[in-house]
């Protein structure tokens, strides 16, 4: 529910409506991965050239400058489209710093997919030294080259810090009712639809935040009884009921850790007897 407010065309949603966070690797880093690629495709395409050259001495003019040439492209096109295929997404640079390609809809690329943004990047990056892959990744809101729109794919980062969002406040008018009040726990789903909602409500169209808020509670009272004193915002509910559960989960951990200590012996390989070296 709450992963369908805002969604643009360019979101990635699945059979239940939810967007998909992937997100976009940024140009800088992309940048990165392209010059280490760049790095050793060059030194790959330098050894199999002099390797190439010095074949092509003792044969003939025409086929040691179509060997040449072969050999060129298995290192501009078959290298990259090689790794890409291999590693779902991957190469040398890519891996360095944290990216993979995947197809628009999220899922791992194939040889076709590699194949056509290996053969397009020979045009963009290559023989126009990639100034045209970095423009169409600043103008593109997913960051993709020319290879990319082609293949249908986009870079996204893999490495990403995961951030929780702060405990919701418990609003004091509330807290007396909240403490006497049944709280069932609630689903997974509708408890991170709350807690999505109560820190990105400031944000939202009033129209859309109230009609969300009014559809969350009216699920979230199916959980809880008696009802709240009437007159309450129904953020002010949403933000009670959650704080107390979270109370009440977190008493519950703390018992239960209590409880575990006294019945089960420590470990002596994890705290060792009195007197004994640490």
């Amino acid at each position: 529910m709450i992963a369908t407010i805002g969604v643009t065309e360019d979101d990635l949603v699945t059979g239940e409506a939810v967007a998909l966070d992937l997100p976009p690797a940024s140009v800088g880093l992309r940048i990165l991965a392209g010059v280490l690629d760049l790095i050793i495709v060059q030194v790959l395409t330098y050894v199999v050239f002099v390797a190439g050259a010095l074949l092509s001495n003792q044969l003939d003019g025409a086929l040691g400058a179509s060997i040449l040439v072969l050999l060129t492209v298995a290192c501009l096109v078959g290298y990259p489209t090689a790794m890409l295929t291999l590693t779902r997404g991957k190469t040398v640079g890519k891996l360095a710093a944290g990216l993979r390609v995947v197809r628009d809809d999220a899922g791992p690329i194939t040889f076709r997919h590699a194949l056509t943004r290996s053969l397009v990047g020979v045009i963009e990056v290559f023989a126009f030294y990639g100034v045209p892959a970095v423009i169409a990744s600043i103008i593109n809101p997913r960051g993709k080259r020319l290879g990319d729109m082609a293949a249908g794919t986009y870079v996204v980062r893999e490495r990403t810090r995961a951030s929780l969002p702060p405990p919701v406040p418990m609003p004091p008018h509330l807290a007396v009712w909240a403490a006497s009040a049944d709280i069932a726990q609630l689903p997974d789903r509708l408890a991170a639809d709350v807690r999505t909602f109560l820190p990105a409500a400031f944000g939202m169209d009033p129209n859309a935040r109230e009609e969300l808020g009014r559809a969350l509670l009216a699920e979230v009272m199916e959980f809880v009884s008696p009802l709240p004193p009437p007159g309450n915002h129904p953020e002010y509910i949403l933000a009670a009921v959650v704080a107390d559960r979270r109370r009440r989960d977190l008493g519950r951990l703390m018992r239960d850790a209590t409880l575990r200590d006294r019945l089960i012996p420590p470990d002596p390989l994890v705290t060792p007897p009195s007197g004994m070296p640490r």
